[in-house]
Order: C-alpha cells, then structure tokens, then sequence
C-alpha cells in the first residue's frame, strides 16, 4: 500500500493510461487507411475514454470472455478483484466475422471520425438474459439498460484499446478533471480523505444536506456529475452542470469542494453500479464515497436501500473506499432544517420531499419548487430550462 500522504491507491494498484503516446498516435493514423473500423456508439466512446484516462482502472481494454463471465456471475475479475459491471463491445455477427483476432481494429465515433484502436485478442458471444437477470435484477425491457442490453450486437470484442487523442470537452471543458490531475490536486491541496458524488440529476436541498454532513467528517468533496449518456426524459447535463455552478457560487465552501464531470454512461443498475460508481471515484482519488436512496436506480426495479446492502457483501479492504451510507433527506417542518428520519422528530405529513417527477411536473406548468426543497436561483435555473 502506498504511504497515506500520497492518498488512496487505485483500483488494482495502478492508474492505467491507454492515451496514445505522439509516436503511437502517428503510427496509428498511417494505418488508419488498411485498418478494419467498427463504429461505436455513445456508450461505447465514452467507454473507450473512461478506460483510457484511467478511470476503469485496471482496464487496459474492454473485457475478454473470462472476465465478462466473472463478472456478470460473481462481481470480480477472473482474477478475484471487484468489478461490478461487464464493460465489453458489442457488435453484429456481420461486424464480428469481417474481423480477425490478432489484428489492430480502428475504432470510430458514430461521426465516423476515428478516435481510437483495440488490438482484438478475442471474439465471443455471451447470454444477454443472463447478463440483464444478474446485472440488473430483472429482464423487463422497459428497463433503460436492459432496453440498450436487448439492442446491441450479440457479439463481444475483447482486447486492449488505445485513444487517440484526449479531447477537450465540448462544453464543460473547465471542469475535465481525468483521475491522474484530480490526484494531484487533492495532493496539492494536502487532502487525505475525499468524499466522491455521484449524480445525474440536478442538485436539491436533499443533496446538499447528505454533501455538506459528509463534509463536515473529511477534508474535501469531489461533486462529479454524469455527464455521458443518460435517458431521454434525465434533465439535460448542461443545466445540471449550471445549477451546481450557481450552489458552488453561493452555498459551498470554495476552498473545500471541486466540482468535475464524470464522462460515463449512466447504466441504471442499481446496486451493481453504486458498487461501479464507488470503484471509479477511488481511481479518481477519493477515500469515501456517498451513497444514498435508491443509487443509481430506475422505476421501482430496486428496493430503497439495496444499494447499500450490496456494499455489505464485500470486505472494506477489497473495495478500498469508505461507503458513507445515507438515510432519504427531507426538509422537516418541525425543526425547521433538513434531516432524516435519524434526526428528525417529524412525523411523515411533517415533511417536505418531492421526487424528480413530481419537480419536473411543477416545471412544466411554470410553478417553481418551494423552496423547502430546492434553492431560489437552482429552481429558476431549472424553470427557465424547462421553457427553453
């Protein structure tokens, strides 16, 4: 284990960094004209940067048949390490037979740019109702990640990927923190202990609460919202980057918390990727991770808490990050604050919650969210969007 000072290890012991060197990349782009292409969706690019900047650590590429299988049925690697969610490349048994393995592929955008390779070591197909059963809990196809499961090709190609080039985002590109610049910085700042946020929906007093009670017990907070593919009717990444701007302007301390994307795709898995969520913000550096209702849940697929059991399964030194497990928050009309049912006196027709449905509802017939439940200037933010 690495000395304390120099914060917490990743995932597997090393930061992995499969951005092309200089060299590689204009060996790569002379070949680029002889080189067999796929084409990747959203997911997938967002994919190949996450396992390039290190995030997926210890990724070097998407995932060969025996991690894949350890994977779906037991939540390790072949190798006994936790891993939550299969990261594979899925393609048509058209695509996969125009392929040999052994040979360098070239990897494209759905623009049709090329931004990547992967050094194909392995071809197979794998059990999509498997996968959905253990990975999401269920085989329903309303389910946006086993809707996007059922679609995909029915072939995985498997080896290690380079990227290209590591573009700057092409809206939020003050906030691209990758893993190795967000090290530094906690280092820089002499931080030991960082608590990581996820989240893909625009920020309430719920959520400030839960950050602002985690903070109060480490040095620093990491806010890092998703911003990769999410479903349809998710508020859009833009605003939400927007209303944590205007929290981070007026309601965080500015020389405690960093407010940086996350470039991966929302699977909605619920416990398996809280799990997932957990091991890439220790790849970015944090010591403790917040975990709160329904993580990374849809619909009513997963039970309130779930996704914090799941982290009961595994021993705290395996997993290498603290899970900070917490209660639903309210705005308690007894005490006048926030709380939750640990704090709170408050009988449940006491308290003021509304869910993300409820909120966008009051949007769209142009009433704001009091503001017992979201912050003046984040619930003008969020009307003005909704009538864009």
């Amino acid at each position: 284990m690495s000395h304390r000072q120099d914060g917490i290890e990743p995932h597997g012991g090393q930061l992995i960094n499969r951005i092309a060197t200089p060299e590689q990349k204009q060996e790569f782009l002379s070949k680029a004209d002889f080189l067999p292409r796929v084409q990747l969706d959203e997911r997938a690019v967002s994919d190949l940067q996450m396992i390039a900047i290190g995030a997926f650590s210890p990724l070097s590429g998407f995932m060969e048949q025996a991690d894949y299988e350890s994977v779906v049925a037991n939540m390790r690697l072949a190798n006994g390490l936790v891993w939550s969610i299969p990261i594979a490349l899925s393609v048509t048994e058209e695509v996969a037979d125009s392929l040999t393995e052994g040979d360098l592929v070239g990897l494209d955008d759905p623009t049709g740019n090329f931004i990547g390779v992967l050094q194909l070591t392995q071809k197979y197909s794998y059990d999509k109702t498997r996968e959905a059963i253990n990975v999401y809990r269920t085989d329903d196809e309303k389910h946006p990640g086993v809707r996007v499961l059922y679609n995909q090709g029915p072939i995985n190609l498997a080896g290690p990927v380079w990227l290209l080039e590591r573009d700057r985002h092409p809206y939020f590109p003050k906030y691209q923190i990758d893993p190795a610049s967000s090290r530094q910085l906690f280092k820089e700042h002499g931080w030991k202990t960082v608590v990581g946020f996820q989240t893909r929906n625009p920020i309430h007093r719920a959520h400030e609460y839960i950050q602002k009670c985690a903070l109060e017990t480490v040095d620093a907070l990491f806010l890092h919202p998703l911003v990769g593919v999410t479903k349809d009717d998710d508020i859009a990444a833009d605003v939400r980057m927007r209303c944590y701007e205007i929290m981070m302007e007026h309601y965080f301390p500015k020389d405690r918390v960093i407010l940086a994307i996350n470039p991966a795709a929302m699977r909605y898995a619920g416990p398996r990727e809280a799990i997932f969520h957990a091991m890439i913000r220790k790849n970015y550096g944090c010591t403790h991770f917040i975990v709160g209702r329904d993580h990374a849940g849809v619909g009513d697929y997963y039970g309130t808490y779930d996704a914090q059991y799941i982290f009961d399964e595994f021993e705290p030194s395996e997993l290498g990050i603290v899970p900070m497990k917490f209660e639903h928050a309210f705005y308690c009309t007894v005490t006048q604050g926030m709380g939750t049912t640990k704090t709170s006196p408050s009988t449940p027709e006491q308290r003021i919650h509304l869910s993300g449905t409820k909120v966008r509802e009051m949007l769209r017939r142009g009433e704001l969210p009091p503001p017992e439940f979201s912050r003046p200037e984040v619930a003008a933010e969020l009307a003005k969007a909704m009538h864009q």
